[in-house]
């Protein structure tokens, strides 16, 4: 494949960790090469997979030489997906971010609307859309679910106004990682995803990167859905099932919240409150 880039459209790198599954990889990167919009470029960050894994991948990404990057940690060890992502955008190149879990996939308008989205709200510093949940990946019987963002869809929010609204501290749903795009320097300003957020703290990975975002940055809901979310029972989120783990995962986000409130010098009672509330609820 050409590598396709336009003075007139701005770079996009998808930021793609993955650890074995190597077929749904595939599954992630077709989907990419199928977007309407051309110009992307994906870095594929092996976080120490088994070597078939890692074959299977560097072999799909010998491919496209000019628009998939294979990249690995030194020594080929498994240092997580917060790192990982990290790692994935010290190597790019583009001006936006988007992200892409290695078991999900996007529709081929994906990065064409949210890129038309970014020229229609010049303001927003991301963007995170609806998800469609996919259930039909291993049950034709099932029906797919689309799961909109928690507040008001098709509206671009001011900074700590998701803070109050969006799970964790507030009421409605949160993101999936493969709906969001963010502008480069907004990822850069923000100081990325955090690494301390490893192990079963991954259950919060997401949600310390957000908030940081929500806390800092305007932010576009979006109400399309343009991204499958594969819904496995063994995938880290379904940890949330279980009630100690997910306790512990909790309280360690809300330390951490409360110690870069501080740190940021960020004074908001009803961000307090919040944090209050929601140590009162584990108690």
């Amino acid at each position: 494949m050409t590598k396709v880039y336009s003075s007139e459209l701005p770079l996009v790198s998808v930021i793609i960790p993955f650890l074995n599954d190597s077929e749904w990889l595939i599954e992630a990167l077709q989907s990419v090469i199928n977007q309407n919009y051309p110009c992307w470029e994906a870095i594929v960050i092996d976080d120490g997979s088994e070597p078939q894994h890692s074959n299977i991948a560097k072999d799909f990404c010998s491919r496209y030489p000019a628009k998939i990057k294979y990249i690995n940690h030194d020594n080929h060890i498994n240092r997580g997906v917060t790192i990982s992502r990290n790692l994935g955008v010290a190597n790019s190149s583009g001006t936006y971010l988007a992200f892409l879990d290695a078991d999900d996939k996007w529709f081929c308008d994906k990065l064409k609307n949210q890129i038309d989205l970014f020229k229609k709200f010049p303001a927003a510093q991301m963007i995170c859309e609806a998800s469609q949940f996919w259930y039909t990946w291993n049950n034709a019987t099932a029906d797919d679910i689309i799961k909109p963002i928690g507040v008001a869809p098709d509206t671009l929010y001011p900074p700590r106004s998701l803070t109050k609204n969006l799970y964790p501290l507030g009421e409605g749903a949160p993101p999936c990682p493969s709906g969001i795009i963010i502008r480069k320097s907004a990822f850069d300003r923000s100081g990325g995803f955090e690494p301390d957020f490893s192990g079963i703290y991954t259950l919060y990975e997401d949600q310390a990167f957000l908030a940081k975002i929500y806390l800092n940055e305007p932010v576009f809901i979006s109400g399309i859905a343009n991204n499958l979310y594969r819904k496995r029972l063994n995938s880290m989120s379904s940890a949330v099932n279980n009630i100690t783990i997910y306790e512990t995962v909790r309280k360690f986000f809300l330390n951490w919240l409360e110690s870069y409130l501080t740190a940021q010098n960020i004074i908001d009672e009803e961000i307090t409150s919040l944090i209050k509330n929601a140590y009162e609820q584990m108690n």
